[in-house]
């Protein structure tokens, strides 16, 4: 069941973190502005087209037209010859499927998760509304628990990055395919999915991966889909600090391990290795765009060379 997002602030306290929130929203959407002005501008664009050409108006033929346009209707009832002038129906709705589950959360960084995904998605978002498509918002853990319609405008960029980064979701757990379910419910044309998670999916990921290359890229409008796997370090190698507890965020298992012993170390780093390019392979297998972002690093290259493998792929 979809939830609204919280209520006002009501107490002192509520107010002071709710102008903590809008000062980090603000900064945010500072930071995502400058990173489209200064890298993505012209890139966006170029990548993705708009859904075709609509019919604008009727003019009469001058030599050098293309005779396959010629408006035979209009010729036959004039007696002169007319054409059909179409023009590139640019606008695209651009839809960011955001993971919000518990996973999502850690961060060994300065940041989080959560934190580098919003950020990754206000420059989406900006980018697209930059270039006059409307953008909509979906956040899901084990469910669909906030559905932002497609917009424009700054201020829907703002409530964009702000519900990212501080929706309350009601569960912890992850279901991208119940998500995408509802994405094709609401997407009534063809539209350009960005699905932004961890894919810290368990033991069934490569069926829900499938299941997402039926849903979206075989559905009767085949939305374009892009993948953005957010990785935070410490995911992928462990300090020597010891005896260390592990937890796991989504199913609260809880798991013992000596640090400061190279070789479990050393496995703990191989396994997670095995997992992202397991996930990799099964995500680019199918059809689908991946950017992998690391949390604390500069994560820009990466998108900027999806970009420009896309506009390369593309002619």
């Amino acid at each position: 069941m979809i939830r609204p997002a919280t209520t006002a602030p009501t107490t002192a306290e509520d107010e002071a973190r709710a102008a903590e929130i809008l000062g980090r929203v603000r900064r945010m959407e500072v930071r995502t502005h400058r990173l489209v002005n200064d890298a993505l501008a012209g890139r966006y664009a170029s990548v993705f087209k708009g859904r075709g050409m609509d019919f604008d108006r009727v003019r009469n033929y001058v030599a050098g037209d293309d005779v396959r346009t010629i408006d035979w209707n209009v010729t036959a009832r004039t007696g002169e010859a007319h054409i059909k002038v179409f023009t590139e129906e640019r606008e695209l709705t651009i839809l960011l499927l955001i993971d919000i589950s518990a996973s999502s959360d850690f961060g060994s960084v300065e940041s989080s998760k959560r934190e580098l995904a919003a950020e990754a998605a206000g420059v989406l978002a900006a980018s697209a509304i930059r270039n006059r498509d409307k953008v909509g918002v979906i956040l899901f853990c084990d469910d669909v628990e906030l559905y932002i319609p497609p917009g424009k405008g700054r201020t829907h960029i703002m409530r964009i990055i702000r519900e990212i980064l501080f929706f309350r979701p009601q569960s912890g757990g992850t279901d991208i395919a119940r998500a995408l379910d509802f994405a094709n419910r609401v997407l009534h044309r063809r539209a350009v999915v960005f699905l932004v998670s961890d894919f810290c999916l368990g033991t069934d990921h490569a069926q829900t991966l499938a299941r997402l290359l039926t849903k979206l890229q075989v559905s009767g409008r085949k939305h374009d889909v892009i993948a953005l796997s957010i990785t935070d370090p410490r995911e992928m190698s462990l300090p020597d600090v010891g005896l260390l507890s592990v937890e796991d965020a989504e199913t609260g298992e809880v798991v013992e391990l000596n640090t400061s012993k190279e070789s479990v170390r050393q496995a703990y780093a191989a396994q997670a290795l095995q997992r992202r390019e397991k996930t990799a392979r099964d995500i680019r297998a199918r059809g689908i765009d991946l950017v992998e972002c690391v949390n604390g690093e500069d994560w820009m290259p990466q998108l900027l060379g999806f970009f420009q493998n896309r506009r390369q792929r593309t002619g």
